[in-house]
């Protein structure tokens, strides 16, 4: 199975990058810390502490994998080249819901980058999803857990 691409925007990479240094030069340290002192208190075979820190450093380890997978699989996109007049990657769209009438606006990104109360929606979500190619003055019916939603593209911008 091939592995998708992840597309970010420069602050995202930056957060993935962050987030790896992190794990790799603060937490690996500390349980390897952990795991000495650990050692230092004698029989390995009844030590409680032990076998807890050494499950943290492998769930770890996991984790700094997967992220070192997810990071060579990470394409910055540069945002001069973006086109506003569609809804695509790093979109910033205005929408009236016609439920409500009220308007929001989200942000279109990456599932890494998604953060629901900051705007930031996931281009795989299902308002995502529905969204993507819009254009303005275009109406979507979007289906979401709670029922279908109804959104007007009012505006798109970077």
């Amino acid at each position: 199975m091939t592995k998708q691409i992840n597309y970010v925007s420069k602050e995202g990479f930056e957060k993935l990058q962050k987030e790896l240094n992190e794990m790799k030069f603060v937490q690996r340290p500390f349980i390897s810390k952990q795991i000495a002192d650990a050692r230092d208190k004698g029989d390995l075979s009844e030590n409680a502490e032990y076998h807890a820190a050494k499950e943290d450093q492998g769930l770890l380890e996991t984790k700094i994998a997967q992220l070192e997978d997810l990071i060579t699989r990470t394409r910055v996109i540069d945002e001069t080249k973006l086109d506003t007049s569609k809804v695509m990657m790093l979109s910033k769209v205005k929408l009236l819901n016609h439920a409500t009438k009220k308007e929001v606006i989200y942000t279109m990104v990456s599932d890494s980058e998604a953060d629901f109360k900051a705007g930031k929606i996931s281009i795989k979500s299902p308002i995502g999803s529905g969204l993507m190619g819009l254009k303005v003055g275009d109406v979507a019916e979007i289906k979401v857990p709670a029922g279908m939603i109804k959104f007007e593209v009012l505006e798109i911008s970077l």
